[in-house]
């Protein structure tokens, strides 16, 4: 069994395991060809920002430092001074999800660690 299979709980929503458990953070759900993407602060009533996973690798990329800002097809990111951090989208209905400097470090930290990175069968065809 993966660490992502063991983490995942039956609802699909997921976050980092850098993440209190009692604290928000950034969400994630993958869903075949899309990756859902929310702020467990809203408890499911928030913006959810779906994503093509095809586009899923370059924006964790982003995410980890190792692209350029800005240089992601799906979401925009804009680093806040504090270190929080909020997510945009760049086609369709504007929406805007929002993190603290901790809720963003858990998430940041989880991506470098591979807990982000989409599942063997849920990874998009080369």
């Amino acid at each position: 069994m993966s660490a992502q299979e063991t983490r995942m709980p039956s609802t699909g929503w997921f976050k980092s395991t850098y993440s209190n458990p009692s604290q928000s953070c950034v969400e994630v759900n993958f869903d075949g060809d899309l990756v859902h993407v929310r702020d467990s602060k809203n408890r499911g009533e928030g913006p959810v920002l779906t994503i093509p996973a095809r586009h899923w690798a370059a924006f964790l990329d982003e995410v980890a430092g190792r692209a350029e800002d800005e240089s992601n097809p799906a979401l925009r990111i804009v680093r806040a001074q504090d270190g929080g951090a909020s997510l945009h989208t760049r086609r369709g209905a504007a929406r805007t999800l929002s993190y603290t400097p901790s809720e963003w470090s858990a998430f940041v930290a989880g991506v470098h660690a591979g807990e982000f990175d989409l599942p063997p069968a849920d990874a998009p065809a080369a």
